[in-house]
């Protein structure tokens, strides 16, 4: 297909997928007659993966997959649109071609396909479109770029991106080390943080916002240690270089208000691009990956000073299909988190036993699993750790896989 074409669907229900060279984030949008979504249910994506008639999935061949049930969707719907943007901040699709493939997804069979040409300082783009005509259902080639990233077609189709406070009001910002560590830059991909939408959409410019400008870059390690607050990225990176040594997540929590010992267990799940389960680490499988992940064994009581699990991350002898690590702990017994105090988790080089990154969870939920935080491989071959404290409702390592491929 070529930007503006157009065909009819053979198919009641239809696959989208996208895949690009790169991470990509995909989402689907259902739009009323008004070209602006109802409500934040009609926005798809990885942490809010099922909408009317539309649900978010991984590619079997990497890439996302937005999948719509044409005869699910509600009346008022007149159109889906299809919205990729990059997973790395400040990142362009220079040099990058995503294709959009639409498939009937009852047997697998191709009905078209796109690839948006000529893409330059676009940070997000809608793919295609699936939409209604005369009672029929079609898909368009779109091909819209934003310079603005996913916020940017957010807003555009009505929907309200709650966002940190702007990096000119840093005065009102809560207390941190002078001159430290820079605050987190706004969303470039959707964090399930959406609100509801608003009226008029503010117009979107290809060359305007200048907020990013004030940012002066990701956090690495020359500084010495970071220490992280919920939903903060550090970049393992020193001296220019990425740290892809060996490195030790250790993971310590104690019984909160002097109660009985409580029994965690800490694992590490590995995924690859298509945020599919490789494998995971955990007390009854203290190896994987050739030994390139060791867990230390399980700890019964959370008694003690200092880590009470331990899991070492060989970075540099990790395959090359896995892009993800996802750290968690759970509750076997069923003993809640709202029992436990002090829950923290801390990265540090495994030779020399230097702290490089910290993140202690400052509250807690009477839930049994939490996603303590992530590593996250990029393109550039260096490594990213992002704190989560993220509760679910999971007693083993098994119940995690899910909500914590949806976190990557």
């Amino acid at each position: 297909m070529t930007p503006g074409s157009n065909l009819p669907l053979s198919a009641v229900r239809v696959a989208v997928d996208v895949t690009a060279p790169v991470r990509l984030d995909v989402s689907g949008l259902l739009l009323a007659a008004d070209g602006k979504v109802r409500s934040d249910d009609d926005f798809v994506f990885y942490n809010q993966p099922a909408g009317p008639g539309v649900t978010h999935s991984a590619a079997a061949g990497g890439g996302d997959t937005i999948t719509v049930d044409t005869a699910a969707v509600p009346d008022g719907i007149e159109k889906i649109v299809v919205t990729a943007s990059l997973d790395t901040p400040g990142a362009t699709f220079a040099g990058t071609e995503p294709t959009g493939t639409v498939r009937n997804a009852d047997d697998g069979s191709v009905l078209a396909s796109f690839t948006p040409p000529q893409l330059g300082t676009e940070t997000a783009l809608v793919v295609v479109e699936i939409y209604r005509r005369a009672g029929a259902w079609k898909v368009r080639a779109v091909g819209q770029g934003y310079a603005n990233g996913l916020a940017g077609i957010a807003t555009d189709f009505g929907v309200s991106v709650e966002e940190p406070a702007a990096p000119a009001a840093a005065p009102q910002a809560p207390p941190a080390p002078p001159a430290a560590a820079p605050a987190p830059a706004a969303p470039a991909a959707p964090t399930g943080q959406w609100g509801p939408p608003t009226g008029a959409p503010a117009p979107v410019a290809p060359p305007a916002p200048a907020a990013p400008a004030a940012a002066p870059g990701k956090i690495n390690l020359d500084k010495g240690r970071v220490s992280l607050q919920k939903n903060q990225t550090v970049s393992l990176v020193k001296g220019g270089r990425p740290l892809l040594s060996s490195v030790r997540m250790g993971l310590g929590w104690e019984p909160a208000f002097h109660s009985k010992s409580i029994d965690l267990d800490a694992s590490v799940i590995a995924y690859g691009p298509d945020r599919k389960k490789v494998d995971n680490c955990f007390f009854g499988k203290l190896m994987i990956l050739g030994g390139a992940i060791q867990h230390s064994g399980d700890n019964l009581t959370g008694e003690g000073a200092g880590d009470d699990e331990a899991i070492t991350v060989h970075l540099g002898g990790l395959p090359p299909e896995v892009t993800g690590l996802v750290f968690v702990v759970n509750s076997f017994s069923g003993q809640k988190f709202s029992d436990v105090a002090k829950a923290y988790c801390r990265l540090l080089d495994a030779q020399s036993g230097e702290e490089l990154v910290r993140f202690d969870l400052t509250h807690s939920e009477p839930r049994t699993g939490v996603m303590m935080a992530k590593l996250i491989r990029q393109f550039s071959g260096e490594w990213e750790m992002t704190a989560l404290g993220e509760y679910v409702d999971a007693r083993t390592v098994r119940g995690m896989v899910k909500p914590a491929g949806q976190a990557l």
